[in-house]
């Protein structure tokens, strides 16, 4: 079987397992999606938002966070780890939003991964979710399912999205990157996969070759 026809059938097994492939981040809009996913960073989605109703409460618009007080946001960011620099790149980033592209979250890779504290993984989620464009998140696992299904053999982020941009239909990438997280957390996970009640495992190589 071809990466491709894996790629296919992957993403069949997932979108009938998830038919919901929701991002697990809970936001209301494009500003508040960007900073959840900063704070995501080395946190688990869970712990984040924990936190962001505080923040949102108290910080609504891009002005609030360009004006912010970089303390009071360590303080209010504090348990989702790095806050310091979280908290610095949140301040910046919505200040470089007001001066480069008029208050609004860019819509396009290149400006989004200029904001300070966005790269790639950051930028492909906003892409997905907020602009639906074609978009690969490459978090650990994705980054991990893939691996195990053969469809890359990298573990680096980038290398792992220019190849499965090739591999996945592109209306279907993002979904694919929502469900392979749900699937990591309660199926694959990470040192313990549970083949045996996986969807995927008469096509997945790791399975195959256990």
């Amino acid at each position: 079987m071809t990466e491709k026809e894996i790629a296919l059938r992957a993403v069949d097994a997932l979108k009938n397992k998830y038919p919901d492939s929701l991002c697990s981040l809970n936001a209301e809009n494009p500003l508040q999606l960007i900073i959840a996913t900063r704070l995501s960073a080395q946190c688990t989605d869970a712990r984040v938002n924990l936190v962001t109703p505080a923040l949102f409460e108290k910080y609504k618009t891009v002005e609030d966070f360009a004006s912010a007080d970089v303390a009071d946001v360590e303080e209010i960011i504090h348990s989702c780890g790095f806050f310091r620099a979280k908290a610095k790149d949140i301040v910046e980033m919505s200040k470089k939003m007001i001066s480069d592209f008029g208050g609004n979250v860019p819509d396009n890779i290149d400006d989004l991964t200029s904001l300070p504290g966005v790269g790639r993984k950051t930028a492909n989620l906003i892409m997905g979710d907020v602009y639906g464009k074609p978009a690969v998140v490459a978090d650990t696992h994705l980054i991990r399912i893939s691996n195990l299904l053969g469809l890359v053999s990298t573990k680096d982020p980038y290398k792992v999205e220019m190849k499965l941009r090739e591999l996945l239909p592109p209306e279907e990438s993002n979904d694919f990157c929502h469900r392979c997280v749900l699937h990591g957390r309660d199926t694959c996970i990470s040192g313990r996969p549970k083949c045996n009640e996986c969807v995927m495992n008469s096509f997945c190589r790791y399975s195959l070759k256990k």
